[in-house]
């Protein structure tokens, strides 16, 4: 359906972008996002794509709200402590934009019901916190070709790629890391700088767009590493590697 005056006037700052215009809008309004994580991450990434225009945001975190999340999570407030995060991110989000569809996931999806929600999705931002899920976040994002921003963020640092399985060179995420080649980390046991997550969410929103709407070039291929202390950045390029294990040769 053609925008309405009302559409056209909230996004018309987007819209005026030469590069964007009416056709880009129009694909935001008609895509549907699956954000894995409804934290640190997951806020800006949420915030962003709401006030772009993403029509559908399914949010999935099984979590609720811990006064030590306030410092950073910023789809939560005070009064939202010991809510699930998905409420609380949902009552924000529609706050924000009446017009968005919000579906929110108390749950961490695993097997058949983080395959069903992947399939359904036009594209997939993984702004969890553990290996375990990115793993399993990334081979579902391989079955079923849906293309995937990854970020993460810990002390003053963090990454950044988009995984592109339907595109035939695209390295997967489990090109760049294999299973038991790091030691976990978390932010509740190594801490985090709040705007680190900020930043990092901002640019997986950057990209999910660029993706969505076909416009520049994004980070597949790339892995962009931000030190925030020092503020500086690297990009480095990432290949496909033929023996790994979701997406190499033998597993095609």
């Amino acid at each position: 359906m053609p925008m309405n005056d009302d559409q056209l006037l909230r996004y018309s700052r987007q819209i005026l972008l030469p590069e964007f215009g009416i056709e880009a809008q129009d694909r935001l309004l008609a895509a549907r996002v699956l954000i894995v994580g409804a934290g640190g991450l997951g806020s800006p990434v949420a915030l962003y794509l709401a006030a772009s225009g993403v029509g559908t945001l399914v949010i999935a975190d099984p979590d609720v709200v811990d006064v030590s999340n306030l410092q950073r999570q910023i789809l939560h407030q005070q009064s939202d402590i010991g809510r699930t995060k998905v409420a609380s991110a949902q009552e924000s989000l529609t706050a924000l934009n009446p017009e968005l569809r919000v579906i929110a996931l108390a749950t961490r999806l695993e097997g058949d019901a983080l395959q069903e929600q992947v399939a359904a999705a036009d594209l997939v931002v993984d702004a969890s916190d553990n290996f375990d899920t990115r793993f399993a976040v990334n081979a579902a994002c391989v079955a079923t070709r849906t293309a995937l921003v990854s970020g993460a963020a810990i002390r003053f640092e963090g990454q950044l790629a988009v995984f592109r399985p339907d595109q035939p060179e695209s390295p997967c995420y489990r090109c760049l890391y294999r299973e038991g080649s790091d030691a976990e980390q978390t932010c509740a046991e190594n801490g985090v700088l709040a705007p680190i997550v900020g930043v990092i969410g901002s640019l997986q929103a950057l990209e999910a767009i660029k993706v969505l709407t076909g416009i520049g070039t994004t980070l597949c291929g790339r892995l962009l590493i931000l030190d925030g202390k020092n503020l500086e950045t690297r990009i480095l390029k990432l290949r496909r590697d033929p023996e790994c294990p979701v997406c190499g040769s033998s597993h095609a």
